[in-house]
């Protein structure tokens, strides 16, 4: 992407937000009687302050709850008042854990499943009914045999992430050329090395995409996990702030969602990028 084409795409950018916050801030200002009213008069006539307006906060309101959160962002006062860094940091947690345990699993799997066409259809049937069962769908189980919310969260994680990595593996394990195998083979390079030597550099763009397409489930599912679970992590914030009917708060969150998981596909799209295009 050149300068002038990134220049003019932020600038694109910069002005659909202006837009957007500009009609949000017209959409949420007050427009009743009573908001056009002086208090005195508002009092006069029976009517609250309050009356009239949006009940949606507009992006002023936001911000400033905004730069109230990340000047405190990790204070602590108590289960039901933590700040919005350690109700993250949790999060990304529980999405850490289940994510690694997925890549340990999936990876080593996917290449057994894409190196043997005996494997592949043994496991066929057992992939097909379980990759489409929901995540959430596991919780209930989880809690009921595990017995604790943030281990059971982790195994959803888990079970979530799984799958996009090891089809990928698989398919790109399988799909590796098959001219490049037979001239290792016949230079009688060993499976193992034949593996890491061969096989691994091209399937890795493939596996990467996998990798991407999981991180951005896992981060789906742990806000949903949470929600059920409660306790700490984004999830429950969001869901704590709903029922304290703090809607700023809520924004907040979505938006601490939101950018977290851009941040982390980022990342992952970074490693795909210099793994398919090294410079």
């Amino acid at each position: 992407m050149t300068l002038s084409l990134r220049l003019r795409a932020a600038i694109v950018s910069i002005a659909l937000l202006a837009v957007f916050l500009g009609a949000w801030h017209l959409a949420t200002r007050g427009t009743g009687t009573a908001a056009n009213m002086s208090p005195e008069y508002a009092k006069l006539m029976g009517l609250t302050a309050t009356q009239g307006k949006s009940a949606m906060p507009g992006p002023v309101d936001v911000g400033a709850k905004l730069w109230e959160h990340l000047k405190r962002p990790f204070y602590d006062n108590g289960p039901n008042d933590k700040g919005l860094g350690i109700q993250l940091a949790y999060s990304m947690g529980r999405v850490a854990l289940g994510y690694f345990i997925a890549v340990v699993v999936a990876i080593p799997l996917g290449f057994l499943i894409g190196m043997s066409p005996l494997i592949s259809k043994a496991l066929d049937p057992f992939i097909q009914v379980l990759k489409p069962i929901s995540p959430l769908a596991w919780m209930p189980l989880a809690l009921y045999t595990i017995k604790d919310s943030s281990i059971s969260a982790i195994f959803v994680i888990f079970i979530c992430s799984v799958w996009p990595m090891l089809l990928n593996t698989a398919f790109g394990v399988a799909s590796v050329r098959k001219e490049w195998i037979n001239v290792a083979r016949t230079l009688e390079v060993g499976t193992v090395r034949r593996a890491f030597t061969v096989i691994l550099p091209a399937a890795a763009p493939t596996i990467l995409t996998g990798m991407r397409i999981s991180i951005g489930i896992a981060w789906l599912v742990i806000v949903a996990a949470e929600m059920l679970v409660g306790g700490t992590g984004i999830g429950y914030f969001v869901w704590n702030e709903w029922n304290n009917l703090s809607i700023t708060n809520v924004i907040i969150a979505i938006l601490l969602i939101g950018i977290v998981g851009m941040l982390l596909d980022q990342v992952l799209a970074r490693f795909t990028r210099m793994v398919t295009f090294p410079e």
